[in-house]
Order: structure tokens, then sequence, then C-alpha cells
């Protein structure tokens, strides 16, 4: 069970952290539900930001070639 000894491996949590989007609006929206007491209504431009925002990030296509993982594991054999 597990990886083998002296394999190719990148832990994918640590590398999610490199791009985070929407952050900023996100950010905005939760301090101003914080100053309001978290009524929606105060905070409705701060939340349409957030909707616009999450809604770009959604309908972007991405070209997804599988888990780095994966493709180290695929160059690793080519290696061998």
């Amino acid at each position: 069970m597990g990886r083998k000894a002296g394999g190719l491996y990148i832990n994918p949590k640590r590398l999610g952290q490199l791009h985070k989007p929407c952050m900023k609006e996100m950010t905005m929206f939760l301090n101003c539900m914080a100053t309001c007491n978290s009524d929606i209504n105060a905070c409705a431009q701060q939340k349409e930001l957030l909707n616009a925002c999450i809604d770009s990030q959604s309908k972007k296509k991405r070209n997804s070639w599988g888990s780095i993982n994966y493709q180290l594991q695929r160059l690793s054999r080519g290696r061998k």
C-alpha cells in the first residue's frame, strides 16, 4: 500500500494554494457581513461582485490533462 520509495510526488493541496480566484471579492463580502451584523441587504453590492466573479470563473473552459501526479508518473515511466 502507499507510494513506492523514490518516486516523484507533489502534494496537490500545496499546489492548489497558488491560484485563488475571487479571494478579494470574498474577503470584501465577509468583511461587510461582519460589520453589518450579517445583514445581506446592506452588503448587496459586494454580493453581486462576488456572484459575478464566481460566474465568470465557472464559465471558463479548462483543458485538463489530469493531475500533476499522473503526469509525473507518465514521465517517469518513459525514463526507465
